[in-house]
């Protein structure tokens, strides 16, 4: 089994926000193969769907985002998920808006959620989808990741957003280079 983690904040007040692409992206998932989300023991959402034939569990921490790890972690251990069958996606201020990256590990670049991850699974070496959010033009980046994205960007993201979950899906059957190949 794989598991495919969202990052983002838990209710309404963020649900359309920068931060919460994660969320997106594994709603977007759910809402493809119609899989509901139910509340898991270890303060996060979770659903299963089947791709190719690959079980795959999406899941959305519900611990705010600075604190990702104390939720992917305990599932990780109560499903005996390796950290190479995991795939974090999550919003990057490097990248422009609609962009997304794939790749195999690295630093947390700033991102509290990630640095939670990293400390929680003690690799930086797992899989990533980094969707790009841009930069703030003013240098205010919690209000910047904290707020909703204008319409102007609004067909950016949801192409993105799509690009994200088809590169989940193409990972049920190949290797994760070959989908950075194919999707970077």
């Amino acid at each position: 089994m794989k598991m495919i983690v969202g990052l983002g904040n838990p209710g309404k007040k963020y649900e359309r926000t920068r931060h919460n692409v994660g969320f997106m992206v594994v709603d977007e998932l759910s809402f493809r193969y119609q899989m509901p989300w139910k509340k898991s023991k270890f303060n996060g959402m979770t659903s299963s769907i089947v791709v190719n034939g690959e079980k795959m569990l999406l899941v959305k921490p519900l611990t705010f985002m600075n604190l990702s790890g104390e939720c992917v972690r305990p599932l990780m251990d109560y499903y005996d998920i390796s950290v190479d069958d995991v795939m974090i996606i999550y919003d990057d201020l490097d990248l422009p808006t609609g962009k997304i990256r794939l790749r195999q590990k690295g630093s947390a670049g700033g991102h509290n959620g990630m640095k939670s991850l990293i400390q929680h699974l003690k690799t930086q070496d797992f899989n990533r989808i980094r969707v790009g959010v841009d930069r703030p033009a003013n240098g205010d980046i919690i209000n910047y990741v904290l707020g909703d994205f204008p319409k102007s960007e609004q067909a950016d993201i949801i192409d993105a957003i799509k690009k994200s979950a088809d590169a989940v899906e193409a990972w049920s059957n190949k290797g994760f280079a070959e989908v950075m190949n194919q999707f970077n």
